[in-house]
């Protein structure tokens, strides 16, 4: 399944994306959060014929994939050539932080820098959605905790994360610095999770070009990981990390400015596109 949250004349609407890529609304006033998630995903949704279901027509516009988020937990440094980029030695076990959820936006909602931004970047991440309370759990286990992925745009500014000293999530959590989305696709729908191709482009230069592949820490282990640290709950975000290519590594240093469009996409998981302003 490939779950969407949208809305159209000031309605709330979930609904599906079909194989033709046309969005089927469900029609009974459900939304997605983690009151619900397990049992939609698990159950509910499963049972809901997508060919019966309206087309929708018209003008409309995508929300984050899941509503009323609880928190989101970051993997930061976990491709090597993204960690190479930044200067730092390839992390033995995932350094972790957080995003603020007042972050969280659309897929395609504008990004809105901070008045005192110098140097804002962007990161195109596989994100995974948290299906059920998750505490202590096995690497064997961590599969069934999982509801699915998504797309996030880890979008840092660079001077308040590493040159304003404290914990990176002063960087990481300005208003529009967590586009999310543009749907959940169910695991089935993934044909391997760890060979997804990942890029992200900067006014239509290729910035970043990755595949998860590459990745040091697979979901299955950053699960059971973080597990050990904290319970996740449903519909927790997990960003896993960003590869080489963002504007922090380049020489000379590019960062974003009013004006540019940004536009990511990961296999099977859709594409978003943001105007910067």
């Amino acid at each position: 399944m490939k779950i969407i949250r949208i809305e159209q004349n000031n309605k709330n609407y979930l609904g599906f994306i079909d194989k033709n890529e046309k969005i089927r609304i469900i029609n009974n006033h459900d939304d997605i959060s983690p009151d619900n998630i397990e049992e939609l995903i698990s159950n509910k949704l499963k049972e809901i014929n997508i060919e019966n279901l309206e087309i929708l027509e018209g003008n409309y516009k995508i929300l984050p994939c899941v509503n009323n988020i609880g928190k989101i937990v970051c993997v930061g440094l976990n491709y090597a050539d993204h960690a190479k980029e930044s200067g730092l030695d390839v992390p033995s076990e995932p350094v972790i932080f957080s995003k603020a959820i007042t972050s969280i936006s659309g897929p395609n909602d504008d990004i809105i820098l901070p008045p005192e931004s110098k140097k804002s970047d962007w990161e195109v991440e596989l994100a995974i959605v948290i299906l059920k309370k998750t505490k202590n759990i096995s690497e064997i286990d961590a599969e069934s905790h999982i509801a699915g992925y998504t797309i996030v745009n880890d979008v840092s500014e660079r001077h308040f994360q590493i040159e304003r000293e404290g914990q990176f999530i002063k960087g990481k959590s300005y208003d529009t610095f967590c586009p999310l989305g543009p749907f959940i696709a169910t695991k089935d729908e993934i044909p391997d999770v760890n060979n997804l191709t990942l890029t992200l482009k900067v006014n239509d230069k290729i910035m970043q070009n990755g595949n998860t592949s590459n990745l040091i820490f697979k979901p299955s282990f950053i699960i059971s990981y973080l597990s050990q640290f904290m319970t996740l709950m449903p519909g927790d975000i997990i960003p896993t990390g960003t590869p080489a290519g963002v504007g922090m590594g380049m020489s000379p240093q590019t960062f974003l400015k009013k004006g540019d469009t940004i536009e990511l996409n990961i296999d099977y998981l859709g594409s978003q596109k943001q105007n910067v302003f």
